[in-house]
């Protein structure tokens, strides 16, 4: 399988897409406003405690507060995976547990409340583990990790691990062997895929700078009461090739020369061999036209998402879940119609997966599959789906089908929504995604007249500005209420079109 790494780097904006066989399959966009904030660590401090929901309010320095709950205020070892999901590795590497270590270090379970571990104005070190969604702030987690090439340091966790896709058991001891002859005290480690058959040198040095990283990170804390930022993490294109380039990718191609510069000299330092692998793109067609990228971005926008036998699918985004509803549109289907069904059915499994990871939809998922009367074919739907996620970076939880033909599934969500990054709600119909109809606004308009009407004693013109549109409907389709309105106030109606206007806006004057 071919897989390429594409940045587009502009001073205002890095896009870096993954392109697996020619597909676009992941876009991460980094935006120079600030916002960027996952995995970056702070000082800050608690505004307000919230017994009932455990969990607390905490100022960093920004804007907006951001939240901390008590599950991510607890330093043991409680949730591995969750922590490492939840963090800016973002589920790449699954560490696999210890259980000796895991049980040697672990205390007793203790349910602790959320005021028993915090308090207004307390000063806490905490890192964001998941970017702000729609009103929510950043939420927070004190169990802090940095990422290395070749490894994750924990501080607050004392643990040692090793990536899952490291298979070959006699090299994930080697790996424990050095990594817990090396570590700091008590500090928890976890050695990434790219650390497999790296020698001791290599990780010992990698383990001094991320030591020494830490060390000044907590200088940093104790050396003042404000918050404030204490390490902000790379940048996107950096991060990239830290987590992103391994020896499974062909190559990288980047279009800026400043940017080309800085990967070079970091690749010089943690990966000298993938320096070959680097291209600069120098073109004058853009390089996401140039790859076809730029073509999905503007399909990832559209609700409704065509399939190659004519059916499609309808992504709807609201704010507690992501519906899709998948329907067979101008596909007839050869035999019968289960076989109709069936067929777009197993095609939309493949679409679906492609969009829930390429516009990173996270949450709660309902998909309304076209009904199918067998049972077999309901499991087979089912199936397909599981094995379409399998390949998905991201945890996902996927239940049963149901009779009526729904599949409820959970994916976990590290990143903004794609959807919800590049747009923002319409201004005009205030995010419902439809407008008032022409009738309806005109209906609108005379009960409004007919208000202002009565309370006005002047028997003047009254003179009201519209929509283009509007005028055409209150003047041909509805002449004759406009005749019986102006019987009823007894005074004219003078109708003046604004190609200003929205559709829904109006103005009487009386």
């Amino acid at each position: 399988m071919s897989i390429e790494l594409v940045i587009n780097s502009r001073p205002y904006e890095t896009r870096v897409a993954i392109v697996e066989n020619g597909v676009v399959v992941e876009l991460h966009v980094e935006r120079d406003s600030g916002q960027e904030l996952v995995g970056n660590i702070y000082r800050g401090t608690v505004v307000r405690v919230l017994p009932g929901m455990q969990a607390a309010f905490v100022d960093i320095g920004l804007s907006r507060t951001a939240f901390l709950y008590v599950s991510d205020v607890h330093k043991e070892f409680l949730d591995f995976e969750q922590i490492m999901l939840g963090n800016h590795v973002a589920g790449e590497e699954l560490a696999s547990i210890d259980s000796l270590d895991f049980n040697k270090n672990r205390k007793h379970d203790i349910a602790f409340q959320i005021e028993e571990l915090l308090c207004e104005g307390q000063k806490i070190m905490v890192q964001v583990a998941k970017e702000p969604i729609g009103q929510k702030g950043s939420r927070l987690t004190t169990n802090i990790s940095i990422p290395g090439r070749h490894m994750v340091i924990m501080p607050t966790v004392d643990h040692v691990g090793v990536s899952r896709k490291i298979e070959d058991k006699e090299e994930r001891e080697r790996l424990k062997a050095i990594i817990r002859e090396i570590r700091p005290p008590e500090c928890g480690v976890i050695a990434r895929t790219l650390s497999e058959d790296s020698t001791r040198e290599k990780l010992k040095s990698e383990m001094d700078f991320l030591a020494k990283l830490w060390s000044d990170i907590q200088s940093k804390m104790e050396k003042g009461s404000r918050p404030m930022l204490l390490y902000r993490d790379l940048s996107i294109s950096l991060r990239a090739v830290r987590d992103l380039f391994t020896m499974e990718v062909d190559r990288l191609v980047i279009d800026s020369s400043v940017e080309y510069n800085n990967i070079m000299e970091f690749i010089r330092t943690v990966a000298p061999k993938l320096k070959y692998s680097v291209e600069l793109y120098e073109e004058a067609e853009p390089i996401f036209d140039s790859f076809g990228i730029e073509m999905e971005i503007s399909r990832a926008l559209k609700n409704k998402v065509w399939l190659k036998s004519g059916g499609y699918i309808v992504i709807e985004l609201t704010e507690a879940l992501t519906s899709i509803d998948v329907n067979t549109g101008s596909y007839v289907g050869k035999r019968n119609l289960e076989e109709t069904i069936l067929k777009t059915n197993m095609e939309a499994v493949k679409e679906i997966a492609y969009q829930l990871r390429f516009r990173n939809i996270g949450g709660l998922v309902v998909i309304d599959f076209i009904d199918m009367e067998k049972a077999i074919n309901r499991e087979r739907v089912f199936m397909a789906l599981k094995e379409a996620l399998s390949r998905d970076k991201a945890k996902t939880n996927v239940l049963q089908m149901s009779d009526l033909g729904l599949i409820e599934m959970t994916r976990e969500r590290a990143r903004t929504n794609l959807n919800r990054f590049l747009t923002e709600p319409c201004f005009y119909c205030e995010g419902r995604g439809s407008l008032k109809s022409r009738k309806s606004v005109c209906y609108e308009l005379f009960r409004e007249i007919e208000r202002e009407g009565a309370v006005s004693k002047d028997k003047s013109h009254v003179y009201i500005s519209v929509n283009p549109e509007i005028e055409v409907v209150l003047k041909e389709e509805e002449q004759e209420s406009v005749i019986d309105l102006e019987k009823r106030i007894g005074r004219r109606i003078i109708i003046v079109s604004s190609v200003d206007f929205h559709l829904e806006q109006f103005e009487i004057r009386i």
